[in-house]
Formats: structure tokens, C-alpha cells, sequence
């Protein structure tokens, strides 16, 4: 296979059942993406690194280790978007998956129109992602991004630049995640549906929003809190209004600095 020139799409599909990754294959070529396969796990770390893929697309029932302690690995190293397939129907098996580091779930059987409308909604979102830090860029020249910060509570983060500090310290989320902490930062102290979230992630406020989306937002909110070490019962960050959806805790005033 030829090496993908510089700007052009890459996808690893992990993958030992041949049909399916030949279908991968396709729908991700229809999308514009050059592929490179692997049968299982180990060898799919190995493209992630040697490729630097855009999307990966993560088989859970894999010969050796399975895809759960894949995406565990790939977060050591990479931020490639990660799409899981699965058999399994359950739903603590879509949320072992996000909770692990993927950033979408689908099982088998699915459609190819289903996969290619959850590619073309990440890759709605890393446009705007690469807009909104061109922007950022051209308006704020410093290093350290200028006053594009949203602070809140002792967190900063930098949309067009996609950082996150806590007290000092960097904190290292997936895009997902990323992205449902701006909205909700963006929107301040107003009540954020799950429904809105969800649509939000896919980059379309039309998309018409399933229960295993929803579970996925818990999913990844909780996920969320735990990166920040934020109580669910005591929130510094995020509140969860029960029975709606998730809003920005109350800002907590500073603490005076020791003489």
C-alpha cells in the first residue's frame, strides 16, 4: 500500500474478520481515508504509531488482547478518534468501551450508512476544531494563547488550542470528552440536555439521538469527573440536574493567597 502523502486521511481498522474489515475498508475509502489493517491488537499499536491516524476503528472480541485494553493502550500515546464495534448488545458493554478511551460505540451487525454518518460527524467536528484554532492563532499571537481562556473554579481551558489545566496542572482528555466540558463551560450556569450534548458531539443538531447515545454522555461526563477529580454529590465542576441533564457548578469564590 502507498504512503499516504502529506494533509491526506489515514485510518487503521482492527479487525480479524476479514468481511468486515473489507467493508471498513471500503466505507473509510469512500471517505477519503487511506487504510491500514490489522488482525489484532498488538499489530494495530504498531500502524497507530507508525501511521498517526485520524480515526481507528477497534474491534472488541480480538485475538490476544482484546479491545478494551487496546483503546487503554492507544491513550498512552495517541488521540486518534476511536470507533468501537462490538457484538455485544449490552449496554455496560458500549459503557465499558467509552469508559475505556473510545469515543464511539457501534455493534454488529451495523450499517455502512450508520458508519459513514458517525465519520462524516468527526470529521465535522475536527474541521471545526481546526478552525477554531486557526482563528485562535491569528488572533492571539502569544505562546501561551492570549485571553482566549474560559476559567473557572481553578480550570482553564483554551478552546482553539485544546488544553486543559487544572490548578496548574495539564490534563489530558480525549476529544469527546474535550468537547462536552467547553459546551458545557460555554454555556455557563444554563441546563444542558443530554440530548443537546449527544447531537452536540456529532456536529449536527438534527441527528436524531438514541438511548445509547444518551448512555454514552453519562459515560463520558463520568469519565470527565474523574479526570478532574470531581465529586458527583459535591460538584466544583459540573452538576447533574436529574432527570435533564448536566450544567456548570456554581463558581466557588478564590481562595485568599497565604501571607
Amino acid at each position: 500500500m502507498s504512503e499516504a502523502t502529506p494533509g491526506e486521511r489515514r485510518a487503521v481498522i482492527i479487525e480479524d474478520d476479514p468481511e468486515i474489515a473489507e467493508l471498513l475498508g471500503v466505507v473509510l475509502g469512500q471517505a477519503g481515508f487511506l487504510t491500514h489493517a490489522a488482525q489484532d491488537g498488538l499489530r494495530g499499536l504498531e500502524l497507530i504509531r507508525e501511521h498517526e491516524p485520524l480515526l481507528t476503528t477497534l474491534d472488541v472480541n480480538l485475538p490476544g488482547i482484546d479491545g478494551y485494553e487496546v483503546v487503554r493502550r492507544i491513550r498512552g500515546f495517541s488521540a486518534t478518534y476511536v470507533i468501537m464495534l462490538s457484538a455485544r448488545r449490552d449496554e455496560i458493554d458500549a459503557l465499558t468501551g467509552l469508559d475505556s478511551g473510545a469515543d464511539d460505540y457501534l455493534t454488529k451487525p451495523f450499517s455502512p450508512r450508520e458508519l459513514r454518518a458517525r465519520i462524516q460527524a468527526m470529521l465535522r467536528r475536527n474541521e471545526l476544531d481546526h478552525q477554531s484554532s486557526a482563528v485562535s492563532h491569528a488572533s492571539s499571537p502569544e505562546p501561551d494563547g492570549g485571553d482566549d481562556w474560559i476559567h473557572h473554579n481553578g480550570l482553564l481551558v483554551h478552546p482553539g488550542l485544546r488544553l486543559v489545566e487544572l490548578d496548574g496542572e495539564a490534563i489530558d482528555l480525549t476529544r469527546t470528552e474535550f468537547d462536552l466540558l467547553t459546551a458545557l463551560l460555554q454555556r455557563s450556569r444554563r441546563v444542558v440536555s443530554k440530548d443537546e450534548l449527544a447531537a452536540f458531539t456529532h456536529s449536527d443538531t438534527t441527528s436524531f439521538v438514541l438511548e445509547a447515545d444518551r448512555r454514552s454522555i453519562e459515560s463520558h461526563i463520568a469519565n470527565l469527573r474523574r479526570k478532574l477529580s470531581d465529586s458527583a454529590t459535591r460538584p466544583r465542576f459540573i452538576e447533574t440536574v436529574r432527570g435533564v441533564g448536566y450544567r456548570l457548578a456554581k463558581p466557588q469564590p478564590r481562595q485568599p493567597t497565604p501571607r
